[in-house]
């Protein structure tokens, strides 16, 4: 094969990876339109529906409010406990499906649908309006439509991005760019009194997010956690002594709850129990008219699930019978019964429910044409599917309902029935929320397996040359293709990556025993050093779902031996100083080289450590913390900026200045490779620092091994994918790392965001890709050609078979019970991988790197 065409066939295979990603995800993750409109009542025989007990509302949304929170005997909501013991709140947990973060969250909650996976990109693409709820049914737009006073909202700005217009005062909070655990709610908290006393809105919003943002930094157990439920309890106590108080405000509804929960490690995302389970209480004095209250605090359960467990779609047909409005027109909620004793009347019962069943049978229909809501209605547990099932049970109630006699216990007997078949629809269509277009899926794993061909004969000269030395690649392949298929294996994952990495460098040490370098010495301290670094970075950040949250390095550690930890920041600041003076800024003597690092080096460490006192101030301590607090007054923003715009600087200066140097080899490309790093180091979290330490100790024993080619190929795929995981990540959206997105960024821009977020999470990866980069230019330098098209061959290889096993699994399994809590949110992190690392790192940046350290080391 000629180069030009392994080239052109290696450059199709990279053109095939996003047409096949894209032409893929249009399939499995569909966008799903909702009818437009506002729903009406219909009539009924049953007269005009039951009058509503309640015509003002308070949504109180404390964010990740775990059930726990608020009714174990640990929590600090001892106001809103005595509430629920006197019967003035009836407590539900009410199940959130995954994924459990905001926007989809907050969809479920207004809408009573369930909100489309792809929410999930639009949740941190904030400036997105493609995910606006302005022309959707909701229960907001139905109080707007009552014309009974005004909407005012204060906190999380998604509502204003998911309803605009709809509010005619509000006060947003950026959920990412806040840091703090207090101002965040202060916020919110001081425009409380002075709504509560007007008398001109009917619906107020508050989002609070002081709560999450504790639990994302100190976990669901840290010191800050019960001061912040006292604080939100207070917040309650307020509003509800203001409605026993205030003539307005007699028939107000307050409605506490929790957008989702959070997982022991206070992240969210996934679908632990933790994270599924949040709190959701409505408060008034007009429930003690049905409710004698309930045991409170309640005994601990290790499932979070409290009281009665119920939906978060519930949450719209409630409040619509509450406050008198239609359910919204796409709702698969069902009205929650404990409510029904407010209407004495058995018919108005009747009526609640069955407007309910009849909204949602007209989605029922809508989506299954040939649902038949008339025939018989005889042994409807013989139907041949759930749909035919429901159907029958359907067919069942509206006779029972013609033939009712309208005795009580008839009626019972017939709202009984009804919730039932409420549940079983909601159940149904719940299973049925995204209607995949199969053709789709086949043709993107068919342009994945082109690619896969494609790379394949692009690579087969390279992988034919050594079969001894291809083999643990090929191995690499099939293991993780196979381990795609298992819901365990995607959620821990990171078992894999430490595992294979450990295995293959043994397997490279033992290979190297009679070549040697260093023959004086013994091979055993080798081995042992960097078994000892592996099993230290494995147990650096706890990842995945079973062991998250378990003690580790950078929590639990670091927590209790902050100095240790910022010695090794300061190592690994002096080791940067170190190499980049030597290697970079060459035309300057040694000294002003070794200022200008220090200088570099100093701005990073100075912003860190700012950025650390105010988002990670428990980690403070010492002359750190007395630094911190010194230069709280100066702008983390501006800062930020300073420490890129110079680290640029210095980076074109060094590509400027690096041709002609009479030092052998040419330093220039492992200057660029220290300032890669301290940008790096810049953009992770202060307890994630020390690992680029372990990882160029690592790095430079491995360029001593002078491995061949695909040696180097398969040690760049390992330890990429491992430090992935080592520094927190996992293949749960809970783990994406927001704290270093904004740095630098004054406002939301959402490609220097997303580029930011993305360099934050994939830190170790391209650290390695980088690291890579010298190891390929050292054999470049001992007489190898085409090295970085063989290099990005094998890579392309195992990228493309890895992602069509994952499209494959996606499709196989596409009715698994874990489709989108396990295997949908693999596939978004296979596309991250493929797109950003892939294809912007390693072929895009590598390319780069390795075409100018080939023109830097030309005599």
């Amino acid at each position: 094969m000629t180069p030009g065409t392994s080239t052109l066939l290696l450059t199709a295979a990279n053109i095939l990876i996003p047409i096949a990603i894209l032409t893929f995800a249009s399939g499995f993750f569909p966008y799903k339109p909702f009818l437009p409109g506002l729903a009406e009542y219909e009539p009924l025989e049953y007269g005009p529906p039951p009058e509503a007990p309640f015509d003002k509302l308070v949504f109180m949304v404390v964010d990740a409010l775990r059930s726990d929170f608020v009714y174990s005997g640990l929590s600090g909501f001892a106001f809103t406990q005595s509430l629920i013991s006197s019967g003035a709140a009836i407590p539900f947990t009410a199940h959130a499906t995954s994924p459990t973060i905001t926007m989809p969250r907050i969809k479920a909650i207004t809408t009573g649908s369930i909100p489309s996976f792809l929410d999930v990109i639009l949740n941190f693409a904030e400036s997105d309006t493609t995910s606006s709820l302005a022309t959707q049914d909701t229960w907001l737009a139905q109080m707007k439509a009552k014309e009974a006073g005004k909407m005012v909202m204060y906190g999380d700005d998604t509502w204003l991005k998911l309803f605009p217009g709809m509010f005619d005062r509000a006060d947003g909070t950026s959920s990412f760019f806040v840091s703090d655990f207090t101002e965040v709610d202060n916020n919110v908290t001081r425009h409380v009194p002075e709504e509560l006393m007007h008398d001109d809105w009917n619906t107020m919003v508050l989002h609070y997010l002081g709560l999450d943002h504790i639990g994302h930094k100190t976990g669901p157990r840290g010191p800050n956690m019960i001061p912040k439920q006292r604080e939100m309890d207070s917040i309650v106590r307020q509003i509800y002594e203001a409605i026993e108080t205030e003539e307005s405000l007699k028939s107000t509804l307050l409605v506490l709850c929790g957008d989702h929960g959070m997982n022991d490690a206070g992240n969210h995302g996934g679908s632990a129990p933790g994270e599924t389970s949040p709190a959701l209480v409505f408060i008034s004095p007009k429930l003690k008219t049905i409710t004698s209250g309930f045991e409170s605090p309640a005994s601990f359960e290790d499932e979070f699930q409290y009281y009665t467990v119920v939906e978060q779609s519930d949450i719209a047909p409630t409040l619509g019978a509450l406050l008198g409005f239609p359910a919204p027109r796409n709702n698969l909620g069902a009205f929650i019964t404990d409510f029904l004793p407010f209407w004495p009347n058995k018919n108005d019962q009747v009526q609640i429910l069955l407007r309910n069943a009849r909204q949602i049978l007209n989605i029922v229909t809508a989506t299954f044409p040939g649902f038949e809501s008339d025939g018989a209605s005889d042994d409807c547990h013989k139907a041949s599917s759930s749909t035919d099932e429901l159907a029958c049970q359907w067919r069942s109630i509206t006779q029972d309902l013609a033939e009712m006699k309208g005795g009580e216990q008839d009626i019972n007997g017939w709202l009984i029935a009804v919730s039932k078949w409420l549940k079983q629809a909601q159940e149904l269509m719940s299973s049925t929320a995204s209607n995949y277009d199969i053709p789709r899926m086949f043709t993107g794993q068919a342009f994945a397996s082109m690619a896969v061909l494609l790379g394949l004969v692009a690579a087969g000269p390279t992988l034919t040359r050594s079969v001894k030395t291809s083999s643990p690649f090929a191995c690499i392949i099939l293991l993780y293709g196979v381990m795609m298929f298992a819901s365990s294996y995607v959620e821990e994952e990171q078992h894999f990556w430490y595992w294979a990495t450990s295995a293959w460098l043994v397997l490279l040490l033992i290979k190297r025993t009679r070549i040697w370098v260093y023959p004086a010495f013994s091979i055993v301290p080798v081995f042992a050093v960097t078994l000892l670094m592996i099993r230290i970075a494995r147990r650096w950040n706890q990842t995945g779902q079973k062991f998250a949250g378990e003690p580790d390095i950078a929590r639990a550690f670091f927590s209790d031996h902050k100095m240790f930890l910022w010695g090794l920041v300061v190592v690994t600041y002096l080791w940067n100083i170190q190499f980049l003076s030597t290697n970079g800024f060459s035309r300057f003597p040694q000294t002003a080289s070794a200022v200008i690092a220090t200088a570099l080096a100093t701005a990073s460490a100075t912003f860190k450590v700012a950025f650390t006192g105010q988002d990670s101030p428990e980690l403070m301590t010492g002359l750190i913390k007395t630094m911190a607090d010194n230069e709280k007054g100066a702008s983390l923003v501006a800062r930020a900026r300073v420490t890129f715009i110079a680290i640029g600087i210095s980076l074109i200066y060094t590509l400027a200045t690096g041709r002609g140097l009479p030092k052998r080899p040419n330093p220039t490309m492992k200057a660029v490779h220290y300032l890669l790093l301290l940008f790096l180091i810049t953009q992770s979290r202060a307890t994630n620092i020390p690992l680029f330490l372990l990882f160029e100790v690592l790095s430079h024993l491995l360029s001593d091994l002078d491995l061949n080619l695909v040696e180097i190929t398969t040690t760049s795929l390992l330890l990429q994918y491992m430090s992935f995981f080592a520094f927190g990540g996992s293949n749960a959206i809970s783990s994406v790392d927001l704290s270093s997105a904004y740095n630098g960024v004054s406002g939301y821009n959402v490609i220097a965001v997303g580029v930011l977020t993305f360099v934050s999470n994939w830190a170790g990866p391209i650290f390695w890709a980088s690291s890579t980069n010298l190891m390929l230019l050292k054999l470049h330098e001992s007489g190898h050609r085409n090295l970085l098209k063989e290099h990005l061959a094998l890579l392309t290889v195992f990228v493309t078979s890895s992602l069509f096993f994952v499209m494959a699994a996606c499709t196989l399994l596409r009715t698994h019970l874990f489709i989108w809590t396990v295997f949908s949110p693999k596939y978004l992190y296979s596309m991250a991988w493929s797109i950003g690392q892939h294809l912007g790192i390693n072929v895009g940046l590598g390319s780069l790197l390795f075409w100018l350290g080939t023109k830097y080391t030309q005599r």
